[in-house]
């Protein structure tokens, strides 16, 4: 028995495998080669700030991926910054200082970032009470049992039943 292959198939597993192919190597092809640093331990250290700094027009993006002319004049302003002898926090204090905790990727815990790190946290646990809460109302009353009537409750329904006959 021979197995047919189904041209639709392969034809979609072509496209999908050249895509992923490109957007493997989109990131990479942001960094121009004018811009990288002739010794490599401090183009590493370049490419990790510019990895966790934010492109503020992409805003989605790090400055490494990104082919902004802003994201290119912030990769060059890191390498100008190491090249005169700061610190990776220093680079980093710098454009905060600069640009504010917004070109930051991953913003720091201080008092105008509190939100941002206790918001998710204090979120989930509102949802938790929640559910925890309506769990216990649940529990406290199952439907389709029977409650009591009051002595009062009693009388009243049976003036509503009087009147009605």
């Amino acid at each position: 028995m021979a197995i047919r292959s189904n041209p639709l198939r392969r034809t979609a597993g072509l496209v999908l495998a050249v895509a992923l192919g490109f957007a493997s190597v989109a990131p990479a092809l942001a960094v121009r080669p004018d811009e990288i640093l002739p010794d490599a331990a401090m183009e590493k250290r370049a490419r990790e700030i510019s990895a966790e700094l934010r492109c503020m027009v992409c805003q989605n993006q790090s400055i490494d991926d990104s082919d902004a002319p802003l994201a290119r004049d912030l990769r060059i302003l890191v390498r100008d910054r190491l090249k005169s002898g700061d610190t990776d926090e220093q680079v980093k204090d710098f454009l905060v200082d600069r640009y504010g905790q917004f070109v930051l990727l991953k913003p720091r815990f201080e008092w105008e970032t509190a939100i941002l790190w206790i918001g998710p946290f204090a979120v989930l646990a509102l949802g938790a009470v929640g559910v925890f809460a309506a769990a216990r109302r649940r529990r406290a009353a199952p439907a389709g049992e029977a409650v009591a009537l009051s002595a009062e409750e009693k009388a009243k329904l049976d003036r509503i039943l009087a009147d009605e006959a």
